[in-house]
């Protein structure tokens, strides 16, 4: 479903003229705004497969800090591979690796843990990792990332349209104060079926994720 379409199934709802473009009108563009806010809302409330990526880079020699090109702040991580040494990669904290990096001797060789280090001049999240890499090794950021604001009428959403929907027509309702019939307490309990619906099948292509097995 694309941004223009979702804008025009929320009027329909509300007994609103369809629009040609999302910034037809004012009305259309408030719209917009709450299509961007039920998106939001439901890219966060689970791991879309929809949003599921790989990022592969390959490190330089004595370079530590690396961009996830395309991530913005919205990423978060699900594995992280040393694809070249064939080994898992472990989380440390900033401090961990300031006293690796500038406290100790740091050592060089087949990185083994990282740590975010903030953001690049794009606003993509940054990496640092450890050891010092000492040639090129191919690293593999197994991760979600949530989406930009839609903004084109040809943009498109990822996770299950028909949430975003209702949760947006429930934002509606709410600022308008009336739709002529549904309440808006119930049209937030619609939302939430749809989006639970959603996220129990999805759920169900990951249950390892789910599924709680003592060791």
């Amino acid at each position: 479903m694309t941004y223009l379409n979702a804008v025009n199934s929320v009027l329909r709802r509300l007994r609103e003229n369809e629009v040609a473009t999302v910034q037809a009108t004012n009305y259309s563009k408030l719209v917009g705004d709450f299509v961007n806010d039920a998106k939001d809302l439901v890219e966060s409330a689970w791991d879309w497969s929809a949003l599921r990526t790989t990022l592969a880079f390959n490190t330089v020699a004595n370079t530590v800090n690396y961009s996830l090109t395309n991530s913005k702040d919205k990423i978060k991580e699900l594995n992280v591979l040393n694809d070249t040494s064939n080994l898992k990669m472990q989380y440390q904290t900033n401090n961990w690796f300031d006293e690796q990096l500038y406290l100790n001797n740091p050592l060089t060789g087949s990185p083994r843990y990282y740590t975010y280090a903030g953001v690049d001049g794009n606003g993509d999240m940054t990496i640092d990792v450890y050891p010092k890499p000492d040639a090129v090794y191919a690293l593999r950021f197994d991760a979600v990332i949530r989406n930009s604001a839609l903004t084109s009428d040809s943009d498109s959403i990822a996770v299950p349209e028909n949430a975003v929907v209702q949760l947006a027509v429930a934002l509606a309702s709410r600022e308008r104060g009336e739709t002529g019939g549904t309440s808006t307490a119930e049209y937030f309990t619609i939302a939430n079926r749809y989006l639970g619906d959603a996220i129990a099948q999805d759920a169900g292509r990951h249950p390892e994720e789910t599924i709680f097995f003592t060791p």
